[in-house]
């Protein structure tokens, strides 16, 4: 009997986002000229799992996709998932907007204040 697995159906979208990271990997491996046993032995996985990652199977945990980036010597691509956080930008200065912190306040709340030695950063 299979596993029960809650929200087996996904948005078009990120099932589309999923299937491009996938064959991204497959490229970079391929560009690498290696097989796909050979992730699998440096990640410490199955084959069919490296095939699982390359066709951007929605059930492979992030630690496997991390686990096979650092095969491939990409590890540091993890740290650029939601990096640029546009959306979370604008939300944070519309509250910080809304809250009184224009650059017009802060210029007015701020002009021809007299910077001490012990108010500088260092």
């Amino acid at each position: 009997m299979g596993k029960n697995t809650f929200g087996k159906t996904m948005p078009r979208a990120l099932s589309q986002s999923l299937k491009i990271m996938g064959e991204q990997i497959m490229l970079a491996r391929k560009r690498r000229h290696l097989s796909m046993q050979d992730i699998a032995d440096r990640a410490t996985v199955t084959r069919l799992t490296v095939s699982k990652v390359e066709h951007g199977d929605p059930t492979v945990s992030m630690g496997i996709y991390a686990r096979v980036l650092f095969a491939l010597n990409l590890e540091k691509d993890i740290t650029l998932l939601a990096a640029d956080d546009a959306l979370g930008r604008q939300l944070q200065d519309a509250e910080l907007l809304r809250n009184g912190w224009s650059s017009e306040s802060h210029e007015a709340r701020f002009k021809g204040r007299v910077v001490k030695d012990e108010d500088k950063v260092k």
